[in-house]
């Protein structure tokens, strides 16, 4: 990589971090610079990382993206990618979350790895993850993008920390409470004010299967793709397994229930700060 290409790789990591801060979307990196390749893409994604840590935020975790053919339709992205995540996007369950706080939100049902001890290597499996894990939680993540109109390639997104804003964090179980592909999410989400109204409430159902076949492997393959980079999955951390169902739009005034079964549930309402004090605000 040349010092001009490096030079850029910086720039454009700044202009996605100060578009997230501004909530002010950037074109598409694809489209300006179309020589820009994946390598490049999670390059910049690092870069990003470094001025996150550098302004005091911690990592917690991890996510693998675009898992189900539901976003990889949804997105036109055919290739499983990963992002980060700091202490700085983990919420409680039943956050009351500001939505003016990002650019273009959207939320996605999925549940999440807690990893006992370290993974790395291009042969995990599925079950080195499962005998790996010491908990699953329910999770909604909230998605933006900090490119305009969600005009992504896949460039784009992973450059973008895979465009993960959020992770709304529920009480977790044993990894063994039941079969993680057989198990059936339905994500809930309607009027805060009217949330006892099933005509108000739009439901989107999915299964773990879903997620290539079964969550753990979609865990398993993110261990296999890190290890490409010399890294892995380090024990302590929260891997994000993808979503269950297709991704929704997030407006003020929602509230967002996603059930798991005997995995349990996750929720949250939106708000708007102008109109609600007490806001949380993730921005």
């Amino acid at each position: 990589m040349t010092a001009v290409a490096s030079t850029l790789l910086r720039d454009l990591a700044v202009e996605l971090w100060e578009a997230a801060r501004t909530r002010r979307p950037v074109p598409p990196l694809s489209v300006r610079h179309p020589g820009l390749d994946l390598a490049d893409a999670y390059a910049i994604q690092r870069e990003i990382r470094a001025l996150e840590l550098a302004g005091g935020a911690r990592l917690t975790g991890l996510k693998i993206g675009a898992t189900s053919e539901a976003i990889q339709r949804m997105f036109a992205i055919d290739h499983p990618d990963f992002g980060y995540l700091t202490d700085r996007m983990l919420l409680p369950d039943g956050v009351a979350l500001d939505v003016r706080t990002f650019i273009a939100p959207k939320v996605e049902g999925e549940i999440a790895f807690r990893i006992g001890r370290d993974l790395s290597g291009s042969a995990v499996t599925a079950q080195d993850v499962l005998d790996a894990t010491t908990e699953v939680c329910p999770v909604l993540e909230v998605l933006d993008s900090r490119i305009e109109a969600w005009k992504i390639s896949l460039v784009d997104t992973v450059a973008d920390n895979a465009s993960s804003a959020a992770v709304v964090v529920g009480a977790g179980v044993p990894p063994d409470t039941t079969d993680l592909a057989a198990a059936r999410m339905v994500l809930r989400i309607g009027d805060a004010g009217h949330s006892t109204d099933a005509s108000a409430v739009a439901e989107h159902t999915g299964y773990g299967s879903a997620v290539m076949g079964h969550p753990a492997e979609s865990v398993a393959c993110l261990a296999r793709i890190l290890a490409g980079f010399g890294t892995g999955i380090s024990a302590g951390e929260l891997v994000l397994a993808g979503s269950w169902s297709d991704a929704v739009d997030l407006v003020p005034g929602q509230a967002v229930h996603a059930s798991f079964g005997v995995l349990g549930s996750v929720s949250m309402t939106t708000i708007d700060r102008e109109v609600s004090a007490g806001g949380v605000a993730t921005g």
